[in-house]
């Protein structure tokens, strides 16, 4: 949780607040103002606080959007905010009772005469816009009176959020559904509830950069299509963890070898010395680029041995990535004979679907490499069939499935085998399929890794 700062008198109002002497009994109006007073700083500490219990981005701008409705008085809302940088690009606005179409439409006014006129270009937070009668004020573009009257809007009252570091970071508005405006109090509240809320938002703006900056690196250190080859269709999902939960990060590549093979590996770079553990994502995205890096050379100088491969792949990781490990699994495939040489370190056991099921194609257990003082584990070798699938994934995906990874990969092995058929037919429906099945595309706790190749 995000502390608040303590309210003061000052802080809530800008006059001061004058108390009786010792013993001097209170008059009915002063006991009034105190009352008033009480209630006031009352309500604005409950909304900060609400608001620094927020979870992220998103839920920061919902909660801000919620209390300064609450606080005026009014029933719908918009808040937009600006990117970093010269352009100060706008993001998507976030809405309060108004559908997607509607906030679609509110986009489409223009900055001089929509509901934030010229607030998101002033360098601090003052002003303030207030239209009292959307209807019948002479400020009010054309465009936007149609659009109000189309959705039953009478007044809107609208803050910048600004920081003096910062500067502006967007602006929010309040929409009435009849004409008039907020009274001096709750004008008072809003605006400093604002002022509170500039810094916290700043926070959670920085921290979204951050994610965002670490998703793109992460997208950008795996391949961004698979290799086509007669007999082999292929496909993959990569949900990577929230920035903040990540330890972590997982691959997944696909590489055509100059022998008409296919090396398919899916793995995990894990550690990274002090500082390691939740929210050290984006050192091991990095480390991740370079171990996959690393793996491609070896696929292709000596692709036909998986052992090999991944031996060379912990000698490096022993020499370059010392404070790192890394679970893999790594398997060459020939698309002409439906030949399968696979060999996996502490990776979980991929899946082989067939027209009779789904088996665990099981590999030696071993540790993860960069871990022992020798890496060693046997290869496995196998022949697949016209039409079977090999399923291959992290621990993320298999942790989506059951309470303990055992259960996990049971429950997985399961979904697979009861795919429908149409399904298993298309690598990219079947990744689809499995994903939907273990919840879907939100971040979790771990990154999830997910790569299927069908034999033609």
């Amino acid at each position: 949780m995000t502390d608040v700062q303590p309210l003061t008198s000052e802080a809530l109002t800008s006059e001061p607040v004058l108390l009786p002497e010792l013993g001097e009994p209170a008059s009915a109006d002063l006991q009034d103002r105190l009352a008033g007073w009480l209630s006031d700083f009352t309500s604005l500490q409950e909304h900060l606080e609400l608001l620094a219990r927020a979870d992220g981005l998103s839920g920061t701008l919902d909660a801000l959007l919620d209390s300064g409705a609450a606080l005026l008085g009014a029933r719908r809302g918009l808040v937009v905010t600006r990117g970093p940088g010269p352009a100060r690009t706008l993001a998507r606005p976030v809405g309060l009772g108004l559908d997607r179409s509607v906030l679609g439409a509110l986009e489409t006014l223009p900055a001089e005469h929509g509901p934030f006129a010229d607030l998101l270009g002033r360098p601090a937070a003052t002003g303030r816009l207030l239209i009292s009668d959307l209807a019948a004020d002479p400020s009010v573009g054309p465009r936007f009176r149609e659009l109000a009257a189309q959705l039953g809007l009478g007044a809107c009252y609208a803050l910048p959020l600004a920081t003096p570091r910062e500067g502006a970071l967007g602006a929010a508005v309040w929409f009435y559904d009849e004409p008039g405006s907020p009274d001096e109090r709750r004008e008072h509240l809003v605006r400093r509830y604002c002022e509170f809320a500039a810094p916290l938002l700043a926070r959670q703006l920085e921290s979204d950069r951050a994610v965002r900056a670490t998703a793109a690196l992460r997208r950008s250190l795996l391949p961004d299509h698979l290799p086509a080859r007669p007999g082999l269709r292929t496909a993959a999902r990569c949900v990577p963890a929230a920035l903040e939960r990540s330890a972590g990060s997982d691959w997944y590549d696909a590489l055509a070898l100059p022998d008409d093979t296919v090396a398919l590996t899916v793995g995990s770079v894990l550690g990274g010395g002090p500082g390691a553990g939740p929210g050290a994502g984006a050192g091991a995205a990095a480390a991740m680029g370079r171990v996959r890096a690393a793996l491609r050379a070896y696929a292709v100088l000596e692709g036909e041995d998986p052992v090999s491969v991944l031996g060379d792949l912990e000698l490096l990781l022993k020499t370059t990535e010392p404070t790192r490990s890394a679970t893999a699994v790594y398997a060459n495939v020939d698309p002409a004979e439906r030949r399968i040489a696979l060999a996996g370190a502490a990776n979980c056991p991929p899946v082989l679907l067939t027209q009779h099921g789904a088996n665990f194609v099981e590999t030696s257990l071993s540790a993860p490499l960069g871990m022992l003082s020798c890496w060693e584990a046997p290869g496995v070798e196998l022949t697949a069939e016209r039409g079977d699938v090999l399923v291959l994934y992290t621990e993320g995906l298999a942790r989506r499935f059951g309470a303990s990874l055992h259960a996990g990969q049971s429950a997985l092995r399961r979904v697979a085998a009861d795919a429908p058929r149409d399904v298993r037919l298309d690598p990219d429906r079947l990744c689809d399929h499995l994903l939907a099945e273990a919840g879907g595309e939100d971040p979790g706790e771990d990154d999830l890794v997910l790569l299927a190749a069908r034999f033609e």
